[in-house]
């Protein structure tokens, strides 16, 4: 059943997306007295960080939850409406663009993407847990200060393994890569995703007949496919790995379609995503106004 909150008030901006890109360009929007609406399609992938300690302003550390919270209070508090709801498609429009989803249709002059990456999770029992308090990782940049010298292991199906596992040797000196799958020439020992166990303390690594090993920390090395489709099929430009091309602007190639976050680039970081939803609020702002 559709929800009835696409007619009134007239939206000037829709905001996909309620992570911290999503989040903070809302707020810009609100203060901007933009009437911006939020579709929060769920849990954002922000939540999963048990501890962040390298997002600005938070010297001994925030969850991802809480963070993510903060940032929602803080758009509504100006004005911002965060509702649920999910887009199927959206198209260029005589005046801006249209879009179609759980709610129906709307027609808006701007609308920004922050609808971020999906990561590829292996199918270990507790996987999703085990990120949750840190025995599973997918983010170097983000956590290895926190690994220091500890146990670590990365687990991965083809050369990005490898390249993780050289960027935290500089963290630690007992770093060790896993393998799985069929790719040819890739470093690091062969598995089977049967071998490893999550267990409270850390992950094991149980091979028929060889020593057990264990390990503080898995990171994981699998990549993460980047929720481009919408923007894409509207005509969009994305590069090799999927990422939606901007300009400076953060515009994609659509004209008032405006992008921000993990799904734009590779650097997937908070600051990074906030930094890139306050040029784009800005830009949409000037561009109502008539000055963009």
């Amino acid at each position: 059943m559709n929800t009835p909150f696409t007619e009134e008030p007239a939206w000037e901006v829709v905001v996909v997306g309620a992570g911290p890109a999503g989040l903070t360009a809302a707020t810009y929007l609100a203060r901007f007295r933009r009437r911006v609406l939020v579709l929060d399609g769920g849990p954002s992938r922000a939540e999963w960080i048990p501890e962040s300690h390298n997002t600005p302003g938070f010297p001994h550390g925030v969850g991802g939850p809480d963070l993510v919270a903060r940032m929602r209070a803080q758009a509504v508090a100006f004005g911002a409406v965060v509702r649920p709801g999910r887009v199927d498609s959206l198209e260029a429009a005589t005046d801006g663009l249209r879009l179609d989803g759980t709610f129906g249709t709307m027609e808006v002059p701007a609308a920004l993407l922050a609808t971020g990456v999906v990561d590829h999770l292996p199918p270990i029992p507790g996987v999703e847990a085990a990120i949750r308090d840190s025995r599973v990782r997918m983010c170097p940049i983000c956590d290895a200060f926190e690994a220091i010298d500890r146990r670590i292991a990365v687990l991965t199906d083809g050369d990005l393994g490898e390249r993780e596992a050289a960027f935290l040797r500089t963290y630690s000196a007992d770093v060790e890569v896993l393998r799985i799958g069929e790719a040819e020439g890739c470093p690091g020992m062969q598995i089977a995703l049967e071998d490893l166990r999550l267990e409270a303390q850390g992950v094991v690594l149980r091979r028929g007949g060889q020593p057990e090993r264990r390990f503080d920390h898995l990171y994981l090395a699998l990549g993460c496919a980047a929720q481009s489709d919408l923007a894409v099929a509207a005509g969009a430009r994305q590069d090799e790995l999927n990422n939606l091309i901007v300009d400076a602007h953060q515009m994609t190639s659509v004209d008032g379609l405006y992008a921000a976050g993990d799904v734009v680039r590779g650097l997937n970081q908070i600051a990074v995503g906030v930094g890139e939803a306050a040029i784009a609020a800005t830009a949409i702002h000037n561009r109502l106004r008539g000055a963009g």
